[in-house]
């Protein structure tokens, strides 16, 4: 029913915190023969993002006393280019190294704007990429409830977003929760994912498939009109199918997040939080269902700003300053080590 999910560093002695985030470089479309990818790792010149948190926080390489990177889940070239990096500037600088797991952050990055969040609690992860359920022990101790099976809820907001014609540049979530303000969200019978399935797991492509269909059955030309230049009756069809997909959506949301909470408390009877993060946290209607969840267990909802609840450099550097301050990072590379040496071990302890 419940599984170990994150490994935890081994903690050599602790020294007081501090350290710099390196993002993950944005995934490529191909894979590269490894002569290839050694050349690159060797030559590439310092991504303009290091510098630019450098700059943006006025200090240099100098000043810092670790170095904080993101070592999985994800694509193993991207990672590897982080990685690279992170261990470069370590080893030059004779700083400590952390590696921080990708959504542990998301769990973590909320104890940086609520100081009264303390363990244990219980997270839920909703992104493009992911739906995840954890219990939160203690750092790095999470036992996984549920997850994905297939697509995700970000992936299912997008994917709807784009067919019903709305303009995406923004986001698809937030085009998608906008037009659904206009629109019935009983209008459209779709069915609630794995009701059957008496566990916390998530499913979402059967119900992208049923958006689909209704757009399909129903003629509408979102495929060549966007929504700015559909007529009237058009845009109503759409505010309807957006409508009746988020709340069928989140309704799934709830369901395994209340089996979720049943379980947590009876393993941590102590619980007073329940943790949302995110891209998907932002979505306003998603917060407002999930504080239903979280009042009618006698829990505290807590979610990021919205500016926390994307992908962001923030969300890792408190999770590396967590572990740092716990002692549990790495010691400087040897100066006589290669660049790219360990660089696959260490995103293979959690990828």
């Amino acid at each position: 029913m419940a599984a170990t999910l994150l490994p935890t560093l081994s903690p050599p002695v602790s020294r007081a915190a501090a350290l710099l985030l390196l993002r993950r470089a944005p995934p490529l479309p191909f894979s590269l023969p490894a002569p290839l990818l050694r050349r690159l790792l060797s030559s590439t010149p310092s991504p303009p993002v290091v510098q630019k948190a450098l700059n943006d926080a006025n200090v240099s390489e100098s000043d810092l006393c670790a170095v904080a990177v993101t070592v999985g889940p994800g694509l193993s070239l991207c990672l590897r280019v982080g990685v690279h990096k992170a261990r470069k500037i370590a080893k030059e600088f004779r700083l400590p190294i952390v590696g921080v797991h990708h959504m542990e952050a998301h769990a973590l990055v909320s104890r940086l704007v609520n100081k009264d969040l303390n363990f244990p609690f219980l997270a839920l992860l909703i992104s493009g990429g992911h739906n995840l359920l954890v219990l939160a022990h203690e750092l790095g101790k999470y036992v996984q409830l549920g997850t994905t099976i297939d697509d995700a809820i970000g992936e299912a907001y997008d994917k709807s977003a784009r067919w019903l014609g709305l303009d995406i540049r923004k986001g698809g979530g937030p085009a998608l929760e906008q037009l659904a303000l206009e629109g019935d969200p009983k209008a459209i019978k779709f069915s609630v994912p794995m009701r059957q399935h008496k566990d916390c797991n998530f499913s979402y492509a059967g119900l992208k498939t049923q958006v689909r269909l209704a757009i399909e059955s129903r003629n509408i030309p979102a495929d060549h009109i966007s929504i700015s230049s559909a007529t009237e009756e058009d845009r109503q069809l759409r505010a309807n199918i957006a409508a009746s997909f988020q709340r069928v959506a989140v309704l799934h949301l709830e369901e395994r997040c209340q089996r979720a909470v049943e379980w947590a408390l009876k393993m941590e009877p102590s619980i007073k939080y329940f943790v949302v993060s995110g891209g998907v946290a932002s979505n306003q209607y998603v917060r407002t269902h999930l504080n239903h969840i979280a009042d009618k267990n006698g829990l505290q909802l807590v979610c990021p700003p919205p500016s926390l609840c994307t992908d962001n450099g923030v969300m890792i550097a408190w999770t590396g300053i967590e572990h740092f301050i716990a002692g549990r990072f790495d010691d400087p590379p040897a100066f006589d080590e290669p660049d790219d040496m360990q660089v696959m071990q260490q995103i293979n302890m959690v990828s």
